[in-house]
């Protein structure tokens, strides 16, 4: 598995093209991922049905031979393991009908490994049937989690919070940011259980989500944001040692040179920075992971394929870059302009 394009390009090893996956690319502009949506009640039900999850993360792979999968989940399911109850509104995206607005609900949350290993248990099962198909197609898969950040602003707000400025998420920070930190290190504790989860399951790679870390200042990104991560990865590296990490902060191209030096194994890029200019700035030790912006699959075919090509051009041959998007596809993107970008990366050479 080791010799795959994309653990060798994380790992920073030359290879003939760069390797393409995108995020949330198991989704609901596949007409087969729809289809099986219907088999499910609901989002959840669906994430908590291992063979059910199993064969959505497989859909992109049989469709466009993308060189990684990443297992189908979602960022929330920590939370719902350590006893907030999640609920999945069509159309709204998910929700925690009874937010934390106080100390104590932060203090109730369940961080007892056995029983988090069992309430995610469906995620491990999952990974465990996807790698079974994976395997003959030696194609790697991808565990991940939510950044101990993004998720409390879930928990806090009671969904996105984007609408309202984050306004209760926010109030913690500057108000009261001791309690703020109890819940990032529960989390940071939570999430470390799971990515090792993950791992013994047998995902290849973990991917650290952070969509919300953008939101903020400087200071206060180091502190409530990256070094949360910091310590997630420090959990997983403590067992295994050169396990590959990815780290990716959505508005985050002003704090890549932090970023690096966590020592991450890759860091994604959203679609606001020039590639060339990351490479300058994290150097040469790192993989780079992007940056398409996703609203340019909503661009003619010929189009997108340009600004894929224009992308790995400007990266150039040096070894380390991996085609993604800068952020999770949307729901109603046509498949043939997804079709457009993948094959603009799969009939690119290194030249």
């Amino acid at each position: 598995m080791k010799t795959t394009r994309f653990l060798k390009a994380l790992a920073g090893e030359s290879v003939d093209r760069p390797p393409i996956w995108f995020m949330r690319q198991a989704g609901r502009y596949l007409p087969e991922y729809r289809a099986i949506r219907q088999q499910a009640k609901h989002f959840l039900a669906l994430c908590q049905n291992p063979e059910l999850a199993c064969e959505v993360t497989l859909q992109p792979i049989r469709r466009f031979n993308l060189d990684a999968a990443i297992i189908f989940s979602d960022i929330l399911t920590v939370p719902n393991a350590m006893g907030m109850p999640l609920t999945f509104q069509e159309g709204e995206g998910p929700r925690f009908p009874e937010p934390i607005r106080t100390r104590q609900a932060i203090e109730t949350l369940q961080l007892d490994k056995d029983v988090l290993n069992q309430q995610l248990g469906y995620v491990f099962e999952a990974i465990k049937l996807a790698k079974q198909q994976l395997n003959p197609l030696n194609t790697p898969l991808i565990g991940f989690c939510g950044s101990p950040f993004t998720v409390a602003t879930y928990m806090i707000e009671g969904g996105g919070g984007l609408s309202s400025g984050f306004k209760n998420f926010k109030s913690w920070l500057y108000q009261d940011p001791a309690t703020l930190t109890l819940l990032l290190n529960k989390l940071v504790e939570a999430s470390t259980t799971y990515l090792l989860g993950q791992i013994a399951a047998g995902a290849d790679c973990v991917m650290i989500f952070d969509t919300w870390g953008g939101i903020v200042d400087t200071p206060r990104y180091l502190a409530f944001s990256l070094d949360p991560m910091a310590k997630i990865m420090a959990g997983i590296r403590k067992q295994h040692p050169n396990f590959p990490v990815i780290l990716f902060t959505k508005q985050g191209a002003q704090w890549l040179g932090s970023i690096a030096k966590t020592g991450c194994t890759g860091i994604g890029l959203d679609w606001t920075i020039d590639i060339q200019q990351a490479r300058e700035i994290v150097g040469n030790q790192i993989t780079l992971q992007g940056n398409l912006d996703p609203m340019m699959l909503y661009a003619k075919p010929e189009i997108i394929q340009q600004e894929t090509v224009r992308i790995m051009q400007k990266h150039g041959p040096m070894p380390g870059h991996i085609m993604n998007l800068g952020h999770g596809i949307l729901p109603d993107v046509p498949v043939e302009h997804v079709s457009a970008f993948v094959q603009a990366v799969q009939q690119f050479k290194y030249t």
